[in-house]
């Protein structure tokens, strides 16, 4: 898998581009009480993934997913195939929000667009070979981020 930026290099790019995005509006105790809840639930989203891949003791690294030993599919994975990146994209709302820069939450969509073609997608080929139907079935059944 040829991954040219790591996960968590593009997600600090991408905050970085939320500080230079003009911003138009100002932040209000609103869009502060929205930040915390986004970045609770990104960070428990994130974390939530991060112990079901230790349960199994398999990688969590993105770019070497030859070292995955196992399919997780229990806990959170059971709702969404990718929650660390959620949690990064929760945060990146987060970043925004708090900022007051609602017009820089079209940069999430962004990062989820690149994030799919450049890193989703070619893990779900490399799962693919690993555990073919056992990945299709659960490719059917769950979402890869939060909706279908």
């Amino acid at each position: 898998m040829a991954i040219k930026i790591p996960p968590p290099i593009l997600f600090l790019l991408f905050s970085v581009i939320i500080f230079i995005f003009p911003n138009i509006t100002q932040p209000t105790i609103f869009y502060r009480f929205l930040a915390v809840i986004f970045a609770i639930f990104g960070i428990a989203v994130s974390f939530l993934g991060i112990v079901a891949f230790h349960q199994k003791r398999t990688t969590v690294d993105p770019l070497d997913l030859n070292k995955t030993t196992e399919l997780v599919i229990h806990g959170i994975y059971r709702f969404t195939r990718n929650p660390m990146y959620i949690g990064l994209a929760c945060l990146l709302i987060t970043l925004a929000l708090w900022l007051g820069n609602v017009l820089a939450l079209v940069n999430v969509w962004f990062f989820g667009c690149i994030l799919t073609k450049f890193q989703i997608i070619p893990e779900e080929k490399i799962l693919m070979q690993k555990f073919g139907k056992r990945f299709t079935h659960y490719q059917q059944r769950v979402p890869r981020w939060l909706w279908r």
